[in-house]
This record gives structure tokens, sequence and C-alpha cells, in this order.
């Protein structure tokens, strides 16, 4: 039986668990990808047209709308038309949060890779 902090684990709790896995890979699959990276390290300081963000990533426009348009279907994004101008914002800050920290670790892991090729390179230089 799995055990969360001592207690068992229900059926619907098992389930339950599963779908919140199956979402968060979903929002993973989504931001795997690094032009939306990009659009999520434009929109963290506030919200921005289309316009503002096809300038500022030097993609076209057609592409820039096909990642909005993924990114707002799995709420990762809210948008707003005042006018002609549509502007884009984070659902939640949170997700800048859990970028950041998934940079760090990423950094983490590539400091740690290159220790190991020290260690590699100096062993076999003693040979």
């Amino acid at each position: 039986m799995i055990r969360d902090k001592g207690k068992k684990k229900t059926g619907s709790r098992l389930q339950e668990d599963t779908g919140i896995f199956e979402v968060q890979a979903e929002v993973c699959q989504t931001l795997a990808n690094p032009k939306r990276l990009h659009i999520l390290s434009l929109l963290k300081n506030g919200e921005l047209s289309a316009g503002q963000m096809m300038k500022a990533m030097g993609i076209p426009k057609a592409n820039l709308s096909q990642h909005l348009s993924i990114m707002k279907q799995k709420g990762i994004l809210i948008a707003r038309r005042e006018g002609t101008v549509i502007y884009y914002r984070l659902a939640t800050p949170k997700i800048t949060d859990a970028c950041t920290i998934m940079r760090d670790v990423l950094l983490q892991l590539l400091e740690n890779r290159e220790e190991f090729s020290r260690r590699i390179r100096g062993a076999n230089s003693e040979s």
C-alpha cells in the first residue's frame, strides 16, 4: 500500500494523484519549447500585446500566434482584447516561480556534469 505521511491512500486519492500527474505532464509538455519559455520570460513583469512580443522575439506573427494559442488553450495565459490589440498575461505568477526553480535545477545539473567531466579529465591525464 502507498503511504503518504503515515496515512494509507484510498483509491479515489490515487485517482486524484493520477489526474494531477496527467495535467502536470500536459503543462510541462506545453512549456517544453524555447519560444514558449521566452514568452513566459517576457510576461513575467506584466501583460504585453502580441505585437510587443513579436517585436521582442523577432518571430513571424503566425508563429507567435500559434504559441500563444496553445498556451492560452492550456490555461497558462489569459488574453484580453482592447480594440484591435490583444494583450496577454500569465494566468498565475507561480508559473514563473516554477520556471525559475527549474532553471536553477538545470544550472546545478550542468555544474555537476562539468565537475564530473573535470574529474574524469584529471584522472585520464594522470594515467
